[in-house]
């Protein structure tokens, strides 16, 4: 057997061989394009995070397997040959719920509704297309292998098998609740330690499942999947009313009073254009770096991109042995800074905000209830406390949460128990679901619901399925809600969603498209740029062995300014040479006559000038060019009149540079 080369039997009795070979990052990149075309998919992770988030990169193409869910209707199909090896195996786990049927390397089952009572620690267990997974992950499940597995989308919808809930509004008969690819070739790219290695898998069925006195196996079938269906590109309906959503708020709001809502998070949608679904994943991961962002083909016309900056439900270590089970709750949400010191002046007004810290209380509240049915007494804490993330847009607080799942429950009974989570439903949870069911216009099909993969070695990464592009004929729907608190104000949560919303409507504006284009938000990509208040002009500015004249220069080069910058005690004649338009004195320490300041004003206007020594401001008089001069304790600056004479504007240093854009009132000297 080769080197890198391993084999291990399952608990279902499978035999696998994984082959590691391997290659470079390069191979993720082609992979992209292949799953625009073909079943696939790529996870990545673009933040770190210690404790809680490292980045890493995994794909996968041409997937052996699909397993899709309609409702109660559970069907997996093989996508290839090597799939049809594995038919008979899964419908053997099928048939354990239901009456199963298998024809042409097709097998379905329809799981039924469940009778009896559970009670809420058994909920969990209740009859479900969780009961199907379970059976999956328990032929194949084996602790040699950490990368093996389903991975795919889990539907809004999923929840009413947990919670039953009335469906109010009408559901397209086609659309699917869940679907997951086993995937035999699998790309992962490690960043800390700078691998990527391609893992190969062959899986060799006994002849219990198959009829057969040898068996069969997946050894020289080929791997390739027939490609989906080309893009057909329909038009892209209307943006949301204004005033729609915080109508919704506006609502809810009047339950908060009844006390049927402590808080809900409804949503609603928007479009844009996307004409390729792997070049939006790539520019999304580029603008806008999150924790969970992916992008799959799920088949059928149907693809998922997204930059989910939540986790939902994370499980690690040994099945049955304490594993640890983690959530990480985002509420409470403000835009960006300009700059860090905005940045710095955002985080102060998040994390003082009241209302912003109930929201986050409240889901913690809610996760550590949904925790506490399956962890073990006493394990469920909050490890993380208004930790703030940032992304290219948004600053959030999070919680991070832990517990320690009991022996007695697996890691789809910790993924069932948050379902879902408070962030995107509210509380009580299942009264939130209810008012979001009768006052949204359109199922949230895998809005609000998980991507991710479920281990065969018992563990569970998923996201939730938040700042995501559902898209289908060339239209990207963009559902985006927000946390609805007693004191929420309609407008302001209204102009939250369409913030949350800004990051993919612009980079899907970024692949141009009549439709995209008109779409940018504010200053958004394309947004016309000011004109140049200082275009062509040549400033002279004079240092006074201050600490901020760099500073200072790029103050008047962001106005299209061209600047020289020079010591103070130069020769005079330099004035002649560089026939600046404006002469900036820069502040320096001590007095203006500690640099004779004077003799330069002098040589500049030819000694019509006066400037007052006080340490408050300044202000002269002149029909020769501006002259702006800045001094100890104080700032002065000065617009250029060709026609009459002009006064500087002084204020004292405290007061800051200024900004552009920005004037000050003028301060006159002492007498």
């Amino acid at each position: 057997m080769d080197a890198n080369s391993t084999s291990y039997r399952t608990g279902g009795g499978l035999d696998i061989r994984r082959t590691a070979t391997p290659c470079t990052p390069d191979v993720l990149t082609e992979l992209v394009r292949d799953v625009e075309h073909r079943r696939g998919g790529v996870l990545s992770s673009g933040m770190e995070y210690p404790g809680r988030y490292s980045r890493w990169h995994l794909g996968y193409v041409d997937p052996c397997l699909e397993v899709a869910a309609r409702g109660r209707r559970v069907t997996a199909t093989a996508l290839n040959d090597r799939g049809r090896v594995l038919t008979p195996v899964i419908a053997h786990a099928l048939g354990e719920h239901g009456e199963a049927t298998a024809a042409g390397g097709t097998a379905e089952v329809t799981v039924p509704e469940p009778g009896g009572f559970f009670t809420e620690e058994q909920r969990s267990r209740r009859p479900s297309v969780f009961s199907v997974l379970r059976s999956i992950v328990a032929l194949f499940s084996s602790d040699a292998d950490p990368h093996l597995g389903l991975y795919g989308a889990f539907g809004y919808d999923l929840a009413f098998q947990f919670e039953p809930i009335e469906q109010v509004l009408e559901r397209a008969p086609e659309d699917r609740d869940l679907v997951l690819h086993l995937p035999d070739a699998i790309v992962v790219r490690d960043r800390k330690r700078e691998t990527c290695l391609r893992y190969t898998y062959d899986f060799t069925v006994p002849a219990s499942f198959t009829g057969d006195r040898e068996g069969a196996a997946t050894d020289g079938l080929a791997r390739r999947t027939d490609p989906t269906p080309a893009v057909v590109a329909a038009e892209t309906p209307a943006q949301p009313e204004p005033g729609s959503y915080a109508r919704i708020v506006a609502e809810a709001k009047k339950r908060f009073v009844r006390g049927d809502l402590f808080e809900v998070v409804p949503g609603h949608r928007t479009y844009g254009a996307c004409d390729s679904p792997a070049r939006f994943y790539e520019h999304l991961r580029e603008r806008n770096p999150a924790p969970y962002e992916f992008f799959f083909n799920l088949g059928e016309g149907e693809y998922l991109v997204g930059a989910s900056p939540e986790m939902f439900v994370r499980v690690t270590g040994e099945p049955g042995r304490g594993q640890r089970v983690e959530t990480c709750p985002i509420s409470g949400t403000i835009r960006r800074g300009a700059d860090a010191l905005g940045d710095a002046e955002n985080i102060r007004t998040l994390l003082s905000s009241v209302k912003e810290e109930s929201e986050l209380t409240m889901c913690t509240d809610v996760d550590r209830n949904d925790k506490s049915r399956v962890c073990e007494p006493g394990s469920v804490r909050v490890i993380g406390r208004r930790q703030i993330e940032m992304y290219s847009r948004l600053i959030h607080t999070v919680d991070h949460i832990e517990g320690t799942l009991r022996p007695e429950f697996d890691a789809l009974d910790a993924f069932l128990t948050h379902m879902w989570a408070v962030t995107v439903t509210g509380a009580p949870k299942t009264w939130a679901m209810r008012f979001i069911e009768q006052h949204e216009t359109t199922p949230r099909r895998w809005y609000g619901g998980a991507v991710g993969a479920v281990g065969f070695d018992g563990s569970m990464n998923t996201g939730l399925t938040l700042r995501t592009a559902h898209i289908r004929d060339g239209v990207a729907t963009v559902r985006v809600g927000a946390t609805l608190l007693y004191d929420s104000d309609p407008d302001a949560e209204e102009r939250e969603t369409f913030l949350k919303a800004r990051a993919l409507l612009e980079t899907l504006a970024l692949d141009g498209g009549p439709q995209a284009a008109g779409r940018e938000t504010e200053a958004g990509p394309g947004a016309a740029e000011p004109e140049a208040a200082a275009a062509g002009m040549t400033v002279l500015l004079v240092d006074h062995e201050d600490s901020f004249v760099n500073t200072l220069a790029d103050y008047v080069r962001r106005h299209g300014a061209d600047v020289t910058t020079v010591r103070h005690g130069f020769d005079p004649a330099l004035l002649d040479e560089l026939a600046p338009d404006l002469v900036v004195l820069s502040p320096g320490p001590g007095l203006p006559a500690d640099f004779d300041t004077n003799a330069l004003l002098d040589a500049w206007t030819g000694g019509d000038s006066r400037c007052s020594e006080s340490a408050w401001g300044c202000r002269r008089w002149s029909s020769t060019p501006a002259v702006s001069c800045a001094r100890s304790g104080s700032r002065c600056t000065e617009s250029r009149d060709k026609s009459r004479s002009t006064a500087a504007n002084c204020w004292p240093a405290s007061a800051g540079s200024p900004r552009p854009g920005t004037t000050r009132p003028t301060r006159r000297p002492p007498r």
